[in-house]
Parts: C-alpha cells; structure tokens; sequence
C-alpha cells in the first residue's frame, strides 16, 4: 500500500486495524525492557536515585512537543491541502499530546523538589512548557464548543500554527534566558554530557514513549473516523424522518 493510498479514510482504516494490534504489542515489550535498563541504570553521583525521573520526564517533554508538531503539519494539510484526514490527526492528537505534556510538567515537579528545593519556579522552560499545555487544552476546547466540523478544524489549525511558536521558545528558553534548567545535555554539538550507561536507558525508553504515541494516535484517529460516519449517518436518517 503506497503511503499516498492511507489519504483514504477506509484504506486508512484497514491499515490501522491490522497495525494497531501489532504496534500495541511491540509497545509492550519496549516498553518492559525499557523499564528493566532503567531501573539496572546506575544512579547519579550527585542526584543519586532521584535522576531516575528523567526516564519519564524527558521523554514525555519530547513527546508533548512533537505531538504539536504533527498537529501544525496536520494544521498545515487542512487549511491549505485540505487533506481528508488533517482534522482528524489534530483531533485525536491534541489530548494526547496533552497528557504528554502533564506528565512532563509533573515529573518535572517531583524531579524539581529534591533539586531546586521547589516544586515550581516560573523560569523559562516550566513557563514555556505550561503555556504549551494550556493551548492543547485551548484546541481541546475549540474542538468540542464548536459544533460545525469544519469551522472547528479551521479555527483550530489557525490555533495550532500560531501555539507552534511556543515550540522554539521552549527548546532555547535555557540559552535565551537565566533559568534553572540545565543546558542541552542530550543533542549537542561535542557530543551528549550523560554519561553512556544512563543515556542508552533514556534512548530505549525514549523509542518506548514514541511507540506508545503513535500507537495511540492510530487508535483515537480510527475511533474519529468511525465517530464521524456515525455522525453522518445519524443526520442522514434524522434528514430522511424530516
């Protein structure tokens, strides 16, 4: 199946079918060794145990910005590809690029504590990265106020292009301002500053997160497509009671 084919939300639908159950299994078995290489992962010489946080934390952060990413891509195929399924990746992507993001901001918070000696400090990055959860449970909102499918899509790709620039101003937040969060430590030039035997857990569990994700974006976009025809047939046997 050429990937142009997929644009067809039944083809689509056969695709995910057959790669959801696999994906999800694959998931798992990542998912458990990953957790197995991070928990055998040495601990700090100077976080000590708490660094262990970063396997969850670091993680999701990637994977609330990327989701952001996919919905200004997505955003990018409604208003000026009308893609068929634009609207429905930014629909199904949006809460879970959300629960990403929370879980970024909590573990950030639990990381924050032994560390900084708080919970919350309103530096750069923790500003930066709560904007980011407020504008998807913003696209959230837009989605389920606005009745109108179609209105509701154009008004949240508009929403979704002008919240990407929260992306850049969350990555370089620590080299535009003086904040309590480290540097680039993973993806720098000269090389990562983590030491191997902590990094290769981070990667593993890294793949893990992104598998879950696109995982579960296959599913919440199945279950949009089989909403939307439920929908049309609901309105089409109300119209021909009428």
């Amino acid at each position: 199946m050429a990937l142009i084919d997929l644009a067809n939300p039944s083809r689509f639908l056969k695709f995910a079918n057959g790669a959801i159950p696999w994906l999800a299994g694959v998931t798992v078995l990542v998912f458990a060794f990953a957790l197995e290489q991070a928990m055998i992962a040495p601990d700090d010489y100077q976080q000590g145990a708490t660094v262990k946080i970063m396997y969850l934390h670091v993680p999701s952060a990637w994977l609330g910005m990327l989701c952001w990413g996919l919905m200004s891509v997505a955003a990018l195929g409604t208003l000026v590809w009308r893609h068929p399924l634009a609207d429905v990746t930014a629909k199904a992507a949006a809460p879970i690029g959300a629960a990403f993001t929370l879980l970024c901001l909590v573990t950030g918070s639990l990381w924050g504590r032994p560390e900084w000696g708080t919970y919350w400090v309103w530096d750069a990055r923790l500003t930066s990265e709560l904007v980011l959860f407020l504008l998807y449970l913003a696209v959230i909102a837009l989605w389920n106020t606005v009745e109108d499918p179609s209105r509701a899509a154009r008004a949240v790709a508009v929403l979704t292009l002008v919240g990407a620039i929260d992306l850049p101003i969350i990555k370089f937040s620590v080299d535009w301002w003086n904040t309590l969060h480290q540097g680039a430590s993973v993806f720098r030039v000269g090389g990562s500053t983590i030491y191997p035997t902590i990094l290769l857990p981070l990667f593993i569990m890294a793949g893990a997160f992104t598998l879950l994700f696109i995982t579960l974006v296959l599913a919440a976009m199945r279950n949009e497509i089989l909403r939307r025809r439920v929908r049309t047939l609901q309105l089409m046997q109300a119209s021909a009671a009428n």
